[in-house]
């Protein structure tokens, strides 16, 4: 049946009161529809619990550090090693009890490889990304604490399937050769699309190997709005690719049309509603919501009844770099998302 989701960012800096909203919304989903709840990460604790901040804590054997221009390797934990890692415990704790005996998928996001390394700099210079050596490094590093973190996941909420969504919104920069150096006067060198998929299916391997005897439901890569990525994605073994559908051209449609047909699943990023709700007008908008994805979807001949397997993704729930909205907002945009899921399960049964 067609999900609905987000990738974490909410607003607020209260973890608990958060989960407890995302989770109890998105398990309240109409007949058809699945909810999926996610980890939630308020975006207003400050840098140590931010999407890097808590990337950085579940590095294994790796120490970092908050520097001038943002997290860097360290020679040994710090102060702000721990308060990233205490985030990460207060995130768990939070879920453990929000999701206390949920059943079904649970989305836990977290910073991909290619991304961290294209933020994070190496203790005495540029970017991990200009190093190929320390590259590799951190991918193994992060796939173990991944692999970990699903692993304490699983033992506070048993019951849940657990999807890892790794955050590569910075991946298509990376292989044009677009991440600024230190200086900033000049860009790293692009990374080969080889190389690129090579470090995913690495964390990928890790995390399904590595987290007991219950395998990972699903791993899926956020590329944002970068349809080009979806190859390297594809060839690294994910189980779907979350796209920002309204962004996406024809060109980038025909690659989803191969991409879907290939078996991998589409995680449709969709925009919030732009005009204002009444009742009136509330089907109508989920109307208009939907056809962001039914139209293009449609004219690249895909069929009405794989809108299934399509989980809808709330925009403002994903790590976009736009402001996070107020809370009535985040939550009438999954609210909307649920109403558009249902008109796509509906479309899809006929």
């Amino acid at each position: 049946m067609t999900g609905v989701t987000g990738l974490g960012r909410w607003p607020g800096s209260d973890v608990r009161e958060a989960q407890a909203v995302v989770v109890g919304d998105l398990t309240s989903a109409p007949e058809g529809v699945e909810g999926l709840p996610f980890a939630v990460n308020p975006v207003d604790r400050g840098p140590w619990a931010g999407p890097i901040g808590r990337a950085a804590a579940l590095l294994v054997d790796m120490s970092t550090e908050l520097g001038v221009h943002g997290w860097m390797f360290a020679d040994r934990p710090g102060r702000d090693l721990d308060r990233a890692r205490a985030a990460v415990r207060e995130d768990l704790d939070a879920l453990a009890v929000a999701a206390y005996e949920y059943a079904g998928r649970l989305v836990v996001p977290v910073i991909g490889p290619v991304t961290l390394a294209a933020t994070l700099y190496l203790a005495r210079g540029d970017r991990v990304l200009a190093d190929s050596g320390a590259l590799r490094a951190l991918g193994e590093s992060l796939g173990a604490g991944v692999a970990a973190h699903v692993g304490r996941v699983r033992g506070l909420v048993p019951s849940a399937q657990v999807v890892v969504v790794l955050d590569e919104v910075d991946l298509v920069a990376a292989l044009r050769g677009a991440v600024p150096s230190f200086s900033g006067r000049t860009t790293l060198r692009p990374v080969p699309p080889p190389v690129a998929a090579e470090l995913l299916r690495g964390v990928l391997d890790s995390v399904r190997s590595g987290s007991g005897s219950q395998p990972v439901v699903e791993v899926v890569v956020d590329v944002g709005a970068a349809w080009t990525t979806v190859g390297t994605v594809v060839s690294a073994g994910a189980d779907g690719v979350v796209l920002a559908v309204e962004q996406t051209d024809r060109q980038g449609w025909d690659r989803v049309a191969e991409t879907v047909e290939g078996g991998v699943a589409l995680w449709a990023a969709i925009p919030g509603r732009r005009e204002a709700r009444t009742r009136a007008t509330a089907t109508a908008g989920a109307e208009v919501q939907a056809r962001v994805l039914t139209e293009p979807w449609r004219q690249v001949g895909l069929p009405a009844s794989r809108l299934a397997e399509v989980v809808l993704v709330a925009e403002s729930a994903t790590s976009r770099g736009t402001p996070a909205p107020e809370m009535g907002r985040a939550r009438q945009d999954l609210a909307d998302l649920l109403d558009v899921a249902r008109l796509l399960a509906e479309a899809a049964a006929r």
